[in-house]
């Protein structure tokens, strides 16, 4: 159970808690509200970084793959690069990290987009990035950088956002939480063992009772074998959950940029990223649903995030400053995606229903069967501002809906996918009836 996180850009608001302290059971945890400020945010970045990103082969189980499970892949590439002795602790002197700099990262972040970031303090190699008294010998100030690189993150995003988010193993959580005092605490690798062996809910009762982030702490659900999908601030459920329909509780769709690792891989090619347009639909998807996503990149043994995920990050928030605010604090609507368009995502906020467009309409027309219009309708297309004040665009109803006329794509500033911002409509017919239990991951193939 091992990862930390720190929040960007959130102006946390203090919650005031009248239910009293809770209890070290699920039903008594259970019961504290969400704070705010996590499903305001809706977007983070994941960073999984550590002595595996030496090797930067195959994936961050790199350890598991080569001396565990012995996969052939991982002796080959060991016998082949490596001399015979070597064993995975050598690989720690090599985790420099030279070209860290925090501040460079905390820009990056910013330009994202993101509300919060999430960084593996401890994988499951055991190997921490800030000196943990629990991990003498096995962490960035003892081995390799001779860094606290954790706490360097945590200055450089608080000297200009407000907030940092950190997790981990027994008893490494309430160090992290008393030093660095996070606002997530993400937990992993908790399926060898049920929550009790974790003691995982006695400390998640000083976590909201006691501890110096106890109004404004989530924490996710991998606590122990069955506890995911079923208790937490918010559900991860499995890694890349995506349901694609609301669900009754808050979720979040942690997903990579390369497809098959987390960590970074030195053979990756261009065709295993996900490119802008696949993490924006994604993006949609996720929040349409009522989920936060969550998207990681990992970085270098030298401390870089490599061109192309920094290129990722940036098309992201290129794209949020034109339409975040179909994002960010909006809330799922009556229905999730439109009944006659494919690839059309709603979020609403107020009296206002976003509709996401991933794919610009056929001769500029858009046909959306899931919204009825009123006389006090109006439609403006996000970007569409060819003056220093938005334009509304035309429409009219039809006997499925309402049909969008979009504007000369020229006109419009942003790429990829393209929002509309439709003032006082009405949900058309077969809305969706609100699912009462969470859907079921798909098992991995």
């Amino acid at each position: 159970m091992e990862v930390c996180r720190l929040l960007l850009f959130l102006a946390v608001c203090g919650v005031g808690w009248s239910e009293g302290r809770y209890e070290p059971n699920w039903e008594s945890l259970d019961s504290r509200p969400l704070p705010p400020w996590y499903d305001e945010a809706k977007v983070g970045i994941f960073l999984h970084w550590g002595v595996f990103s030496v090797p930067s082969f195959g994936s961050e189980w790199f350890w598991e793959h080569w001396q565990g499970s012995k996969s052939q892949k991982y002796v080959d590439f060991m016998k082949k690069n490596y001399p015979p002795n070597f064993s995975y602790q050598d690989f720690g002197p090599q985790f420099t990290a030279e070209f860290y700099d925090p501040k460079e990262w905390a820009e990056l972040f910013n330009a994202s987009g993101a509300r919060y970031i999430v960084l593996t303090t401890k994988h499951h190699e055991g190997f921490t990035l800030w000196p943990s008294r629990h991990s003498w010998g096995w962490n960035s100030l003892d081995v390799g950088p001779k860094r606290d690189l954790l706490g360097e993150l945590v200055y450089a995003i608080r000297s200009t956002t407000p907030h940092i988010h950190c997790g981990k193993t027994l008893p490494e959580l309430y160090e992290l939480v008393n030093n660095y005092q996070p606002d997530v605490i993400w937990s992993d690798g908790d399926w060898e063992a049920f929550d009790k062996y974790w003691n995982a809910t006695h400390f998640l009762a000083w976590l909201f009772n006691d501890s110096p982030v106890n109004e404004t702490v989530v924490v996710n659900d991998r606590w122990g074998r069955g506890i995911p999908c079923h208790h937490g601030s918010f559900y991860t459920c499995a890694d890349n959950y995506n349901p694609g329909i609301l669900q009754p509780h808050k979720w979040e769709n942690c997903l990579p940029v390369d497809r098959y690792s987390w960590g970074f891989r030195r053979e990756a090619k261009l065709a295993d990223l996900h490119t802008i347009h696949e993490l924006l639909t994604q993006l949609a998807m996720t929040i349409s649903c009522g989920g936060n996503i969550l998207i990681n990149v990992g970085p270098t043994r030298d401390g870089r995030i490599a061109p192309i995920m920094e290129e990722r990050l940036r098309q992201m928030g290129s794209w949020l400053a034109i339409n975040g605010e179909a994002i960010y604090g909006s809330r799922p609507w009556s229905h999730q995606n439109d009944t006659l368009t494919p690839g059309v995502w709603f979020t609403s906020k107020d009296d206002i229903v976003f509709a996401i467009v991933l794919s610009w309409p056929k001769e500029n027309v858009l046909a959306l069967g899931s919204v009825k219009d009123t006389p006090q309708t109006n439609i403006s297309l996000l970007g569409y501002t060819a003056t220093p004040y938005t334009l509304h665009v035309g429409f009219h109803p039809t006997s499925q809906g309402i049909k969008v006329m979009f504007p000369s794509m020229a006109d419009v500033k942003g790429q990829w996918a393209w929002v509309l911002a439709m003032k006082n409509v009405l949900p058309g017919p077969n809305a969706p009836v609100p699912q009462t239990t969470m859907t079921t991951p798909i098992a991995s193939p």
